[in-house]
């Protein structure tokens, strides 16, 4: 190991790998500094694409429009399960009792997700990530495979059937049939009476239901209620074919280690990348994982300095998304 190596730690997965080692406290104090304006405004960008993609479809009723909405939409849809994510780790906001509040109403719920309940699951999944303890290897553990194997699960995202089984997991969780899961895993949970069953599932399942329903009675008001039929055809189609992408690209065939310079990966986005795949900078994967309290606008900023003190390799970075599915496609087909 070079002398440069053995100092910044990156070749060594024994390395020590604490950021503190790397940045000074006066760095992280202001890398770490969240703002409730860049947060709001976050929230505002998203739901404003929502708003004008369906107003395209109002305005000019294409069946090009639809498909650009649905792509629009569904990159939406990912950019609120990252505010959750980020709502889950209390940095979006200074004022942390935002997140709670606006993560649950506004990001998680109308995209059937569930705040608290993730917030628990992904600290699993940062303590154990690239260890048989991590909660989403079931994600990624299908990786390297074949073009023709990842092209058949893309297609069964952008058809339905991924949709479709997604909705039948929510429902079986949210009436308590098996656990909680933000991943692929499901086991039985505990026997409950079917009256303990409707409750739990009023508890969880209420905020999605109010949500949707006040954006349909929205568009309803407004006099194109059709235009929910966009939002549910995005959740089960475009949504589910970014959601595969976003976790490939994150963590498939990176190395099988506890340390984090060796079992995550950042990859480079363009413009259009950043619009359709990777909203709110999600494709800073490695820098999120060294520091997960880094509000989502200043993750550009964190990983400048980590190239400018070369901490970044080929192993935890990746040139674009096409590089990634080249990557994780390296098994011929039967």
């Amino acid at each position: 190991m070079s002398a440069d190596a053995e100092a910044t730690g990156v070749e060594d997965a024994k390395a020590p790998t604490k950021i503190t080692a790397v940045l000074s406290r006066e760095e992280i104090a202001e890398l770490t500094r969240a703002s409730d304006l860049r947060g709001a405004l976050s929230l505002l960008t998203d739901w404003g694409i929502v708003a004008g993609a369906m107003a395209l479809v109002a305005c000019f009723p294409h069946a090009l429009t639809v498909l650009l909405a649905l792509a629009l939409i569904g990159s939406r849809q990912l950019a609120l399960a990252v505010l959750t994510h980020e709502c889950a780790h209390r940095s979006l906001f200074r004022t942390k009792g935002l997140h709670d509040l606006v993560g649950t109403w506004l990001c998680a719920a109308p995209v059937w997700a569930d705040l608290v309940r993730y917030r628990e699951h992904h600290r699993r999944h940062h303590v154990h990530a690239g260890t048989e303890g991590d909660p989403d290897r079931g994600l990624v553990e299908a990786f390297p495979t074949s073009r023709a194997s990842l092209a058949r699960k893309l297609l069964r995202d952008l058809v339905g059937w991924t949709g479709a089984r997604r909705v039948l997991g929510l429902l079986a969780i949210d009436l308590a049939y098996v656990r909680y899961t933000a991943s692929t895993f499901l086991g039985r949970a505990e026997p409950r009476p079917f009256g303990a069953r409707l409750r739990h599932a009023a508890r969880h399942l209420g905020p999605v239901l109010l949500t949707n329903g006040a954006l349909l009675g929205l568009l309803w008001a407004l006099g194109h209620p059709r235009l929910y039929l966009l939002w549910v055809g995005a959740w089960m189609t475009t949504y589910s074919l970014v959601l595969r992408l976003r976790a490939i690209a994150e963590h498939a065939c990176t190395e099988w280690s506890p340390n984090p310079w060796r079992n995550t990966r950042t990859t480079r986005a363009g413009l259009l990348a950043r619009l359709f795949l990777a909203p709110h900078h999600v494709n800073f994967h490695l820098e999120h994982h060294l520091l997960m309290t880094v509000p989502h606008y200043r993750l550009p900023e964190l990983h400048r300095l980590l190239a400018e003190r070369g901490m970044l390799d080929a192993r935890n970075t990746a040139p674009g998304y096409l590089a990634v599915l080249r990557r994780v496609t390296t098994i011929p087909a039967a």
